[in-house]
């Protein structure tokens, strides 16, 4: 038996609509009426919206002439503050890539001038990355256009609602951010 995810009477009527997702769970509920879908009334809206924002963030980033990734990349070193450098084993934990898909990253950010590899001084064994002042400007022109996407994605939410939806989201990351 599904449990009730209807929603409650005093949502409001832009929330009332149906997506993509209730034609998937209608599909499902059709041909596999015995499964318990429930955790998918949350999941498959995360996975959708993660895949729709990457699309949209991908199409705003190409008038920097850069990637998500790349915005990623760039974003960490400027984080971690002056000297706006980290080894390449904190960026790929830090953006849960493998150490090749860092490689092939840092290597397109580095032929393009916006950041430079240079040995530890205190262990010539490894490197540092450090963003240029070319990679720091083109994140802080960047910049704007990532929170501007960011800004239009939350806007149908008031910021109570933004909020709970950061409190819930966090919930579900502490798990996986304490392994």
């Amino acid at each position: 038996m599904q449990p009730d995810l209807s929603l409650a009477p005093d949502t409001p009527a832009e929330a009332t609509g149906t997506d993509f997702v209730d034609g998937i769970l209608g599909q499902w509920q059709q041909h596999a009426p015995d499964a318990d879908t429930s955790p998918m009334h949350v999941t498959s809206r995360i996975w959708r919206l993660a895949a729709l924002l990457d699309r949209d963030m991908q199409r705003r980033f190409r008038e920097h002439a850069l990637q998500m990734g790349d915005f990623d990349v760039l974003a960490a070193l400027y984080r971690s503050g002056p000297p706006y450098s980290l080894h390449p084993q904190q960026l790929t934990q830090q953006l849960l890539l493998t150490s090749g898909a860092m490689t092939y990253r840092l290597d397109t950010l580095e032929k393009r001038g916006l950041i430079v590899r240079a040995p530890n001084p205190d262990d010539r064994r490894s490197i540092f990355v450090s963003l240029t002042a070319s990679g720091q400007a083109t994140l802080l022109a960047s910049l704007d256009t990532y929170m501007a996407e960011m800004k239009r994605v939350l806007h149908p939410l008031d910021t109570a609602e933004s909020l709970m939806l950061a409190a819930l989201l966090r919930k579900l990351l502490l798990p996986y951010d304490r392994t």
